[in-house]
């Protein structure tokens, strides 16, 4: 799929940033704007704590420092501004063997790479031998111009609101809601609204790389990470290194086909749950039990401490965070006796964690970013009446998430910037292997994404793996196989065989 071009706009050369200039007399000052960008130096110095746009946490420590790089705020007019991209790094333990820098994006869209990578860094301590490892916030999120929408008290507000609504006067107040979610978007944030897309966060990884001296990029995306890793090998396929995407997203879903998918398989991951819990436990919840408290919440929310309560959405969400991982499931049990019981505190925790909100009630910009990407990517808009056509079909693909999954696809009605495409191109001809890995349990990203992904990419270049697992991803569930082969192909570049299949 060809990308779209400003209107009355001419290509007249792509520079190595992938900055298109125009022909109008500007593209000399252009060109001069991006190299001046590509020659920056980097001022690393000691990370501090991550700040509340970021999430909560403590400093990283002294392995750590940290930097700011200044990307063009657009790159069709790099003469036009700049705005800073937060970056953190951890150089390689060997040196004398060292390969190289190893980029991350954690997904989201809307996580910060600052705070997860110091976060995650036990799972790579191998890699780290012979790269340095590095992240960064992707423009608007966290500390990279984090977007900002609404207060937090407005918030927990937004968040506690009915997300599946019954009649035509509920279906208006959400669509009210939402309206007036962009609103505070566009106020707070709407300079850097039409500039955060993937391709733009694709092109700033290659500033990235050239910043870093890296011939290559070498890059380990997780969920959203391989969308943005798929659309970096088609603008710059021979600057692909060495790349991991774990956790696939399906590159051919449009925003429907994606939600969808994503019903179905927090559905699959539920009934794994379920099935585990009953080997070890007489203590489980069946789907009717969480069907039926989800309807009871939806009027009767339960207390959920001194001043809050546990709404049928907060639930939602909580139950939903729950399947992200094995190491949570004990939660879900715990926290849905609990709610059914009147003690909403468990799962209104586990929600809050969704929703990127602090124990001091703050909120980072996880929710706000990944609603601002998600816009400024794809041009689909959908009215109520399309959702409400497309409900029945949701709510079979899955019982307890199908209907609120359907009414998310108001994310983007009446949001003030445009959007780019109507899924993203992935094909990268003449590009170095891509590994992609697909887990059979995935929740949040379903397993047919993997294959899809390889696919697209292209011949030679998509190499599928598959985890039979549970949870996110596969590399950071421990299992021995899928370290074994990910990173025998980033440290000595042994690419595997396709269709290889660990369990």
């Amino acid at each position: 799929m060809s990308r779209p071009l400003r209107a009355g706009a001419l290509l007249c050369a792509v520079l190595l940033t992938g900055v298109v200039t125009g022909c109008d007399g500007g593209g000399a000052d252009r060109a001069e704007a991006a190299s001046a960008s590509a020659g920056q130096r980097l001022d690393w110095k000691t990370c501090p704590a991550p700040s509340t746009s970021q999430g909560t946490g403590k400093a990283p420590g002294p392995d750590w420092e940290c930097a700011t790089l200044r990307a063009p705020l657009d790159y069709g007019r790099p003469d036009r501004g700049s705005l800073g991209i937060a970056m953190i790094r951890a150089k390689a333990t060997d040196r004398a063997r060292r390969i190289g820098s190893l980029v991350f994006n954690f997904g989201g869209p809307g996580g910060s790479g600052v705070a997860s990578l110091p976060a995650f860094a036990d799972d790579y301590k191998t890699l780290r031998t012979r790269y340095d490892l590095v992240s960064f916030d992707p423009r608007g999120v966290g500390r990279s111009d984090g977007v900002t929408c609404l207060g937090d008290k407005d918030l927990d507000v937004y968040y506690a609101a009915d997300g599946t609504p019954d009649g035509k006067d509920e279906e208006k107040a959400l669509v009210e809601r939402v309206g007036r979610y962009a609103s505070g978007c566009e106020k707070n944030s709407g300079k850097i609204l039409p500039h955060v897309g993937t391709q733009n966060a694709a092109r700033d990884m290659d500033l990235m790389r050239q910043v870093l001296g890296d011939d290559k990029l070498h890059y380990f995306g997780v969920s959203y990470g391989t969308e943005l890793g798929g659309v970096y090998a088609h603008l710059f396929p021979k600057k692909v290194g060495r790349a991991v995407l774990d956790a696939v997203v399906d590159p051919s879903d449009d925003p429907v086909q994606g939600a969808l998918g994503q019903a179905k398989g927090f559905q699959l991951a539920l009934g794994n749950y379920m099935d585990a819990c009953a080997v070890t436990s007489d203590n489980c919840p069946t789907e009717d039990q969480i069907t039926d408290l989800l309807k009871r919440l939806d009027s009767d929310p339960v207390p959920a401490g001194d001043t809050r309560e546990l709404t049928e959405s907060l639930a939602t969400g909580g139950i939903a965070q729950a399947l992200y991982s094995k190491d949570f499931w004990d939660y879900l049990t715990e926290g849905v006796e609990d709610a059914e019981n009147g003690d909403g505190k468990l799962l209104l925790a586990l929600g809050d964690s969704m929703n990127g909100r602090g124990e001091d009630g703050r909120y980072s910009s996880l929710q706000a970013s990944l609603a601002a990407v998600n816009c400024a990517d794809f041009a689909q808009r959908y009215t109520a009446a399309e959702i409400e056509e497309k409900v029945p079909e949701f709510r079979k693909a899955s019982p307890v998430f199908g209907e609120f999954m359907a009414w998310s696809l108001t994310q983007c009605t009446g949001w003030p910037a445009k959007g780019t495409w109507q899924n993203p191109d992935v094909s990268a001809k003449g590009s170095a292997p891509v590994l992609v890995v697909g887990n059979t349990g995935d929740p949040a990203t379903p397993y047919e994404g993997a294959h899809e992904m390889a696919r697209e990419l292209g011949p030679g270049v998509g190499v599928e793996m598959t985890f039979r697992g549970q949870g996110h991803g596969a590399y950071d569930s421990g299992n021995a196989c899928v370290t074994r082969v990910v990173d025998a192909y980033l440290l000595d570049g042994t690419v595997p065989t396709s269709g290889t299949v660990c369990s």
